[in-house]
């Protein structure tokens, strides 16, 4: 397969896995693009936050249904369900980040990432 290709197929995942946030209301989503980035474990983490535990559990549901929804596409694993303050969700070229928002400023991802080509985007409710 093409490298065009399977960048544009990570980026409809990218682009999915940011509705399956929305549709539960996921606050300050973030796209870090780590295709520049040599070495990087993927093509694009995918960041939000939950103001509760319910909520993060929401919003890993909600992505992982809309997702399988749109695309036929599962995680190839999900970490963290357990105890809702960090749900990863790895899609191989594209690994979403659901963070329970104390959580999220703790470990800050997008300052260790900040080579990263940055989007943020902007909440619908």
């Amino acid at each position: 397969m093409s490298k065009g290709i399977k960048d544009n197929d990570s980026q409809v995942l990218c682009d999915t896995i940011v509705e399956g946030m929305q549709e539960n209301k996921a606050n300050d989503i973030v796209v870090l693009d780590l295709r520049e980035i040599g070495n990087a474990v993927c093509d694009f983490f995918v960041i939000c936050s939950g103001d509760s535990s319910t909520q993060v559990d929401g919003i890993s549901a909600s992505v992982v249904r809309h997702t399988r929804k749109e695309l036929s596409e599962k995680p190839w694993t999900i970490e963290g369900k357990n105890n809702s303050e960090w749900v990863l969700m790895d899609y191989v070229s594209v690994v979403a980040h659901v963070f329970y928002k104390e959580t999220r400023t703790f470990y800050d991802l997008e300052d260790l990432w900040a080579d990263a080509k940055r989007t943020n985007i902007p909440n619908l409710n």
